[in-house]
Order: structure tokens, then C-alpha cells, then sequence
């Protein structure tokens, strides 16, 4: 949703870069082009001239006239007032002292209202919650089914009393859902209500019934984050009107230019909590600013990937697959281990979602958005074509065995074979980097082996090499050595060429911890 903007801005970047002094026209035209990308992505207009006065302020003064790398510190300045506009710190949901905590979902009709509601239920089923939905949308047709049906899916209670379709009454319903929620001891009840599809007083007063009936503990506006300016005026009247205390942005992974995430906090002043950003139900998450700050930057979002991470694998799964591959080669380390891990990756969600969590990947995002995830289905399914005896021992798998595996999985031949090569050439490096022999070209990683000594001993080697005595060849030797200075320079991750974007990120504190 944000990489028109991501894009401009990182354009604007990218002017700044080698300049150790700021001029006044440089700051002004910096400005410019920061606020062309925020109107440009759809951003709500005194939002836009509140963000560019807080960054010609900060920018002008001595902040960045004293900083070592002006470039770096007006990044800097820019990705604080991101966070700034976009709520700040994380708001988390208040719990009431007394259960059931009551939050009632509000909005306009077709901003995902329902949806959200079984996958608010499903991540507080996660959190070891008892969520129990409630349907209160008794006009829409088939609102009630449709919630059924989510909770169903999300594995959480319903309680839908009235068939809904213009019958019963929902002021009755979300008050006599408290009472059930206590007896059946659900601690979390989730009212979804009815919406319109725009403003008007029948649409406001049943809202303002059932916020009276039922005393929510949270009112969450749920809205469309595809809508754009229009959503900052919805949020507007709603807040007037019934009065919410929290935003729920639906649709997030869609291709708008996302100005409502942008300018909805900063208007509203009240802070955005969640974001779905998928169709599943478990594309949904607390929506975390300084995160949402760092993606739209270009310096990715490692937290929240160490997050899913942690959810998807266990310690002990991993301690067993790091001894696997730490002892005799990583010989130990199967064909079925290899596609264990390729289950519990894509459980984490879609693979390019994942790569786009990765500081810099804006960079490549087109060969990201193209990645078909059926590949991963593919060689899941040349793997489960082998018998158990060749997933154990790849190397027994000769040309017949190939061309019966080809054919049980639907690929070609050179499919299977190349999948065998790439596994014997992962499990290597694998290998080598639990062993502590790191990366090819790199040392070996802190607590990993390959420690100290395996260090001074690189180091003796490089100090072994003496120079040619002849001058001619010597300087040969220093070129050469330059030249490969100057293209490792050009490198960046994973064997990328090195962008300009995250090349300046500093690791927020609390991720700090996770480097040991």
C-alpha cells in the first residue's frame, strides 16, 4: 500500500546522500519533495502541513547543522514524525477488572467489519483469551451466516439469538449477549454491529443504543484503509457521534496509496490498534507505528519477523535441528527435516509478505511481488513423491529413481534433480555457519564456534602474505585489491547490490536485545 510513497521518498533520500553540509535550499527542497510524496499517497492536508513545519523546524536548527551525516539525522528527524503521526506508541486494548471485556466494533457497511470480528477473536484466542461474538448487524443480509461462519473458522463462540435480515432487535441482543458471556464464562465478548453505507442519524443512534446498553470497555472504529480522504471524514463523524477510542484499519495489503493510515491518528487523535492486511484470518495484527514507520522507509520490520518466528517454531524444534546440522557435516539433516522447515515457514505467512520485512527489500520488491508461492507446493510434493529410505539418504536417488519421482509429483526430471543439488548445497552452508564457519567470506558468528581462535587464525594467515618485492607487480596487487574493495562496497545483503535505502538504520533499542 505504501510503496508509491516508500519509493518518492526514498528518491528524496537519495539527493541527500554525501553532502556534509545542508544548505537552507536543500532543506527546502527536501521538504518539497516530502510533501509531494505525502499528498501524492492520499495524505489529509493540515496532516501534511503539521509533518513538513515539525521537519523544516527540526531540520533547520542545530540537530542537523552539527550532525556528522547531515543526510542520516534528517532521515532520522523524518522517520520520528512518521511515528509521531501515526499514533506514537503502541496502543494496547484495555481489559476490564471484572470480566467479560466488552469491545464493539463500529464503521461503515463494507469496511470488513465482520470479518475483522473472527480475526479479533481468533488473536485474542491466541493471546488465551475466550472470545464470544456477537451479532448485533440484524439489517445486512446474511450478516448473522456470515459471522457463523467466521467464528466457525476462527474456532470461537457465537452468540446469534435473532436470524437477523431486517428481524429482531440488536440493542436487546448486545445486552443480553453479556449475561450469556458470563454464564458460559467467555471473557471477551466482540459485538459487531450494523453499518451503512455512509453517514446518517439511524445509523448513529443504534450505534449510540448499543454503546449504552452494553458500556464497552473498547469502541473500535473499523475502517477502510483503500477509501482514502473519504475515511478521515467517516472517522470524523463517527468520533462526534458515538465516539470510539481506538482505529482498526481493514484492507491494509491492498494497492491504494494508504494517506488514511497516515493522516486518521493525527486527525481523530485517536491511535490506530490493529491491521488486517490479508484475507485469512490470521492476517491480523496490533499495529505497532515505529514498525509501520521503519516499512514505509525502506528499513523493513525485523521485529515483527522475529515475532512470527517465535510464534511458528519452537526452541526445541530448533535446538534439534541446529544439533542435526552442527554434527557429522549435517549429514544428519534430512529430507524430511528440510521440508518440516518449509512447512513451519509458510505457516508464517505468505513468503514475499516475509522478504518484505527485510531491511532494503523495497529495493527489489517487483522480483518479491512476482515470487510464486506454488513453488514451495512444488517441492513439497517432489519430496513427499520419495520413499523414506531416499528423503533420509538423497544420494541413492539415481535416474530411474529421478523419472519415478518426476512422475509421482508432476514436474520434470531435471526438477527433481536440480531440487536434490540445491538441498545438498543448502544443508552445506547450513552446516557450515552452525559449526561457526559463518557465511563463505564471513567469520564465524558470535556463540556458534568459529570463536576466537578460529578468528586469530584468519589473521595470521592475512598477515602471511608479504608484499612483491617488484614494483610493478606490487602495484597490480594493491589495484586488484582496491578493485575487490570497491565491489564489496557495491554488495548488500544476500548478494544484492547494496541500495541506498536502510543504509543508515539504526536498530530501535528493544531490538537490540535480540543481538545478543
Amino acid at each position: 500500500m505504501f510503496d508509491t510513497l516508500s519509493d518518492r521518498l526514498a528518491a528524496t533520500f537519495k539527493n541527500l546522500r554525501g553532502k556534509g553540509r545542508l544548505s537552507e535550499a536543500d532543506i527546502d527542497a527536501t521538504a518539497r519533495e516530502i510533501r509531494i510524496a505525502l499528498l501524492e499517497a492520499d495524505v489529509a492536508l493540515p496532516v501534511v502541513r503539521a509533518f513538513i513545519k515539525q521537519i523544516k523546524e527540526r531540520a533547520t536548527g542545530a540537530e542537523v547543522s552539527q550532525a556528522l551525516n547531515p543526510a542520516q539525522q534528517v532521515i532520522k528527524i523524518v522517520n520520528e514524525e512518521l511515528v509521531g503521526i501515526l499514533g506514537g506508541e503502541t496502543r494496547r486494548l484495555r481489559f476490564a477488572k471484572q470480566p467479560p471485556t466488552v469491545i464493539m466494533l463500529a464503521g461503515l457497511q463494507g469496511a470488513g467489519k465482520t470479518t475483522l470480528a473472527g480475526k479479533l477473536g481468533l488473536w485474542l484466542k491466541g493471546q488465551g483469551h475466550a472470545p464470544l461474538l456477537v451479532a448485533c448487524d440484524l439489517q445486512r443480509p446474511n450478516a448473522v451466516n456470515q459471522l457463523a461462519v467466521v467464528a466457525e473458522r476462527a474456532g470461537v463462540a457465537v452468540y446469534a439469538p435473532e436470524p437477523g435480515n431486517g428481524v429482531g432487535d440488536p440493542v436487546k441482543v448486545a445486552k443480553d449477549s453479556i449475561e450469556h458471556a458470563r454464564a458460559k464464562q467467555y471473557d471477551v465478548v466482540i459485538v459487531d454491529t450494523a453499518g451503512r453505507l455512509g453517514i446518517d442519524q439511524e445509523l448513529m443512534q443504534q450505534a449510540a443504543d448499543i454503546r449504552d446498553a452494553v458500556s464497552p470497555d473498547e469502541v473500535l472504529f473499523v475502517v477502510d484503509a483503500m477509501i482514502g480522504q473519504d475515511a478521515v471524514n467517516t472517522a470524523e463523524a463517527f468520533r462526534d457521534g458515538v465516539g470510539f477510542d481506538g482505529v482498526v484499519l481493514s484492507k491494509l495489503d491492498g494497492d491504494a496509496r494508504g494517506g488514511a493510515a497516515l493522516s486518521i491518528a493525527h486527525v481523530t487523535g485517536r491511535q490506530i490498534m490493529f491491521a488486517s492486511n490479508g484475507e485469512k484470518l490470521d492476517d491480523f495484527d496490533a499495529f505497532h507505528p515505529d514498525r509501520m514507520a521503519s516499512r514505509i522507509l525502506g528499513m523493513g520490520d525485523m521485529l515483527s519477523l522475529i515475532e512470527k518466528a517465535e510464534q511458528t517454531f519452537s526452541q526445541e524444534e530448533a535446538a534439534k535441528m541446529a544439533s542435526k546440522l552442527a554434527s557429522s557435516k549435517g549429514k544428519d539433516f534430512t529430507l524430511d527435516d528440510f521440508l518440516a522447515q518449509m512447512e513451519q515457514v509458510r505457516k508464517m505467512g505468505s513468503i514475499s509478505k516475509l522478504l518484505g520485512m527485510l531491511p532494503g527489500m523495497g529495493q527489489i520488491k517487483d522480483q518479491i511481488n512476482n515470487i510464486d508461492e506454488r513453488d514451495v507446493d512444488r517441492t513439497a510434493a517432489i519430496i513427499k513423491s520419495m520413499t523414506p529410505a531416499e528423503r533420509q539418504d538423497p544420494t541413492i536417488i539415481n535416474g530411474s529413481r529421478r523419472a519415478r519421482v518426476a512422475k509421482g509429483s508432476g514436474v520434470e526430471v531435471s526438477a527433481v534433480k536440480s531440487l536434490v543439488e540445491r538441498f545438498f548445497e543448502a544443508r552445506k552452508m547450513m552446516s557450515r555457519m552452525a559449526q561457526g564457519g559463518g557465511m563463505p567470506g564471513m567469520p564465524g558468528m558470535p556463540g556458534m564456534g568459529g570463536g576466537p581462535g578460529r578468528q586469530k587464525k584468519q589473521i595470521k594467515q592475512a598477515k602471511g602474505k608479504r608484499k612483491s618485492g617488484n614494483p610493478m607487480k606490487r602495484r597490480a596487487e594493491e589495484q586488484a585489491a582496491a578493485a575487490r574493495r570497491e565491489q564489496a562496497a557495491q554488495g548488500g545483503a544476500f548478494g544484492l547490490p547494496a541500495g541506498e535505502q536502510g543504509k543508515d538504520f539504526e536498530l530501535p533499542d528493544e531490538f537490540k536485545k535480540f543481538m545478543g
